[in-house]
């Protein structure tokens, strides 16, 4: 009997040192997963990083800047305004004498909707 019970602790501290390997190697394991998703994490923020770098400098090459885009707009704008104050300058004493004579030249007519009784 007491070499079964030698065999029985025997076996139940072999199963006891193998349950903490098991245990152990998770730990390690779950140590690697978060390292390396940490890892992985950081190569994706550089890349990100990389590529901003990178859009930002092609948009500045064929683009411009948000102040360059600006600057063209204003000055086509103020290119505009010019032809428009230009075009009012020539064409306002004609549109003063087409309302002169409209308001002046007054022909009274029956409105088409009036009926005699």
């Amino acid at each position: 009997m007491a070499s079964q019970t030698q065999g029985i602790q025997q076996l139940l501290g072999a199963e006891k040192r193998s349950a903490d390997k098991v245990n152990e190697a998770r730990k390690r394991k779950n140590r690697r997963l978060k390292q390396a998703k940490e890892e992985a994490q950081l190569e994706i923020e550089k890349y990100k990083q990389e590529r901003e770098k990178a859009f930002r400098e092609n948009e500045a090459k064929h683009h411009g800047s948000k102040e360059d885009i600006a600057l063209r707009i204003e000055a086509d704008t103020k290119v505009k305004i010019e032809a428009m104050n230009r075009s009012v300058a020539a064409n306002k004493d004609k549109v003063i004498e087409s309302l002169i004579g409209l308001v002046v030249d007054i022909q009274p007519k029956v409105h088409k909707n009036y009926r005699t009784a």
